[in-house]
This record gives structure tokens, sequence and C-alpha cells, in this order.
């Protein structure tokens, strides 16, 4: 997870919202539902259970993998037997990115076992791996100067403090393309995190084709700040770094969907989910076990309310997330002309801490009727709304005009744990996840029935 979207779609679905002038607010029209689908979710222990299942149980899901087709057929069961209908697989092609044994040292000035994490989608070493100089820069700008006599042959360490997860994500994602482009072997980033634990971070990378590809990982700020340090002080600092990163051919896997059919407008769908897979660290419990199971309770709920919106509400826990996307450029493939009937597309991304409400992709007029829906949410905290919502899941939908909403939570401590071994299900308190289940459900419901619908951001 967590990537960053650009702020323009393209508007295809554009009806506008249309609710009568004299017609009562939204959040007076659907102040008795949302209460009982608050209280539901407030006193639920069934979708925690769930989340327990999936991070105990099945564990890491990373693409391609045996646990996440575990995970993929086990989600469609229970949305099964919540009495979701039309539950089906929707196929994908995923990467298949294989760790293997991997190990860091520092070797000079003197010997210090590393903590470190390969990056997702990075080569390996060579057999018995390598080991070279470092040189430390801070930026881009850093490196540029240092230029190829005093980079080639060397490994790179990316030492840029957290500055937010977009400022500083760039230098894990093309930072070894950028080092290789001047000579070096290998690179090492600072993990992206604030927290200083001893505790490394992976996260996908990508590679520019035009330069040699280098392997790359990730290394505690400890360590990345250490090794700068000794170099600043003019002290040689040598790594031997040994990964058995491999890629293999891509992988069959799947979405998994299932609906709770409209009473009025079934062909008119609000989506909700987030993505079923995770790193091969940690459970994967806030990123993104618990935006899964989340999603499928507060759905479930509706139906064991007796609650059928006039539109259907799909639950969709979308595949490969973290190192390809490929699971919601697949969703959007299947749909076809048919995404003109997605009214609003929501992802939970964020983790699983106390709500706060929504990021929204919507007109002005769209927002005003967003505002008037989180009213509906104040009670739990979750009443805001902010410009710009989405998510890498909704991504291809939000390009064809769905407006797109992300959930948003305090993130206190999200990326503390984020991509790392300490995403585990103690992370996830239970009334936080009830919190987001609630503040889900209703909003979720209120999208698929009322009068009109959202209309995406103009371009």
């Amino acid at each position: 997870m967590f990537k960053l979207l650009a702020p323009a779609f393209l508007v295809v679905v554009s009806a506008a919202p249309s609710i009568a002038a004299d017609a009562p607010s939204l959040s007076e029209r659907y102040r008795g539902v949302s209460e009982r689908l608050i209280a539901a979710a407030m006193s639920d222990t069934e979708g925690y259970e769930r989340l327990t299942y999936l991070c105990d149980r099945i564990g890491p899901r990373l693409s391609g993998s045996a646990a996440l087709n575990t995970a993929i057929a086990w989600s469609a069961e229970q949305m099964k037997s919540v009495g979701l209908e039309n539950v089906r697989l929707v196929p994908a092609k995923v990467p298949n990115w294989v760790r293997g044994a991997e190990s860091a040292r520092m070797t000079a000035p003197y010997d210090l076992p590393l903590h470190m994490l390969g990056l997702g989608m990075s080569v390996g070493t060579p057999p018995g791996g390598i080991t070279a100089e470092v040189v430390a820069v801070s930026d881009f700008n850093e490196l540029a100067k240092l230029g190829r006599e005093n980079v080639a042959g060397k490994i790179v360490l990316y030492n840029e403090p957290f500055r937010g997860y977009g400022p500083t994500v760039t230098y894990r994602s093309t930072g070894a393309s950028r080092a290789a482009a001047l000579g070096a072997v290998g690179a090492l980033v600072r993990s992206v995190t604030p927290l200083a634990a001893q505790l490394p971070h992976t996260g996908t990378m990508q590679y520019d084709q035009a330069q040699p590809k280098i392997p790359a990982a990730a290394v505690s700020p400890e360590d990345a700040m250490m090794m700068a340090r000794l170099i600043a002080s003019g002290v040689r600092v040598k790594v031997h770094l040994e990964m058995g990163a491999q890629t293999l051919p891509d992988a069959d896997s799947a979405n998994v969907i299932g609906d709770l059919p409209g009473s009025e407008l079934p062909d008119e769908i609000v989506v909700l989910g987030g993505h079923s897979d995770s790193w091969d660290v940690g459970q994967g419990a806030q990123d993104d076990g618990a935006a899964i199971m989340a999603s499928l309770e507060a759905v479930s709920l509706m139906k064991k309310l007796g609650l059928r919106p006039r539109r259907t509400v799909r639950v969709a826990i979308w595949v490969n997330e973290e190192n390809g996307s490929r699971g919601g450029e697949a969703y959007r493939a299947w749909l076809g002309d048919q995404v003109s009937k997605h009214v609003a597309a929501i992802e939970m991304d964020g983790g699983a801490e106390t709500p706060r409400g929504y990021g929204a992709s919507v007109d002005e007029p769209s927002r005003a009727i967003l505002r008037d829906i989180a009213r509906l949410l104040e009670g739990i905290g979750a009443g805001s709304i902010t410009a710009q919502g989405g998510g890498e899941d909704i991504r291809p939908l939000m390009e064809a005009g769905v407006p797109g909403l992300s959930e948003q939570t305090l993130g206190t401590h999200y990326f503390d744990w984020h991509h790392s071994a300490a995403d585990t299900l103690d992370k996830v308190t239970p009334e936080d996840f009830r919190k987001n289940m609630a503040s889900l459900a209703v909003m979720s419901y209120v999208l698929a029935d009322m009068p009109g619908r959202l209309a995406a951001s103009p371009r």
C-alpha cells in the first residue's frame, strides 16, 4: 500500500446530484438507519474474528504465494457465508517475486550485522553476494554532485529522513536506478518510517529499463544514520550484501467480489474494499487485512439488519496492490463499458486506527453532499470530508470517471508498522476496527440509497 494519486481524472460518469430543494437533508433522512448500522457495528464480534483468522491462520500473503491463494479462496467462502450474492473470482495475473535468503553486514570499520529487508521486485546479488564501499547521500541532488567518479563500483545509501510518505518513498521506488545510472553496484535505503526501532520496512521499487538492474534493500533508520555519520566523519564504510531475490513467471490470481443487490437499481453499484495481498513480513493486519474484513462485515451488517439500498453494494477484495496494481486493472478491464454503472468506489488502505472521515475526488456540489452525509459519522469521530481521495486499487475506476473516496484514519502509528514485521493483529484494536466498520457501512449504504449520484472531480 499506499500510493499517491494525481488529482485529475477523466470524467465519464457525470450525472450530477439531484435532490429536491425542499427534501430533507441526507443526514436527516438517514439518521435512523445510520444509528442502527453504527450500533450493530459497535457490538459486532464476527468481523474481528475473521480478521484474527486471516492474520493468525493464513498469515503473510505476498502476490504469487500459496498463502495468498488460500486467503482468496477463504475470502470467497466468507462472502458466501454472510449471504452475499454473485460471489465470484475475477482472474488476474500477478507478479511472482520471491525474497529468498538475504542478509547485510557492515564489514568496515568493524563487523556488524545490519537490520535489512530486500525491496520488492529487486534483483538478487550474484552468488556469494557483493562487498563494496558505501557512499551516503540525503537526496538526489547530493547523488548528482558526487558524480560517476565517486559512485561507480560502490553502494549508495539514501539516508533521507521521513518527511511524509509521498516525499520520502521516491528514494525507495527509484533510488536504485538513479544510483545505477552513475555506476553503483547496489542501493540501500533508509526505511520509510518515522520510527527508529531497528526495524526495517520493505516496499516495492521500480527499475528504469534503460539502466542496469542492481540489488536494493532497506535498512533500519538507526543503521542508515550510523553509517552516514561514519562516512561524514571521514571513515570508510564497507558493506557485504547478499540477496537471493528472484522474479518468477507471473502467477494466476484473482479479485474476490460479492454483492448485496439493490432493491430498485441493481445495475448501479457502490463498490468498497481493500487488497488481499500483503508483504511477506508481518501479517498484513493494518495493510490491508483490516480493510477487507471491515468492508465485508460492513455489508454483512446491512444483510443482518434487513437493509437493502436502492443500488447494489459490492465488496471487492482486490489483489496485488503492493507490487504491481494488477488487481485494480483487472477489475476495470473485466467491467468494460459497465464501468459507467459504478456510482462510487470506496477504498480503505490507510490502516484501521480511529477513523476520521473520507478524502473524496468529487466536484464541489458532491463534496457538499458528502459533508452532509458525514454528519451521521460525527459520533464516532469520522465526520471529516477532504479533497482528493482514492487509492491504487480504485485508480483505474477513477480514471474512467468513477467518483473515488478513501477512508481516512488518525494514522498516528500507521507508518511505524507499515511494510514491516510489526504489522500484526495486535496493532488493530477491536474498538477502532468496529468504528471503521461502522463508517464504511454508513457511507456505502447512503451512497447506494440516496437520490441522485455523485460527480467526479472535473479534469
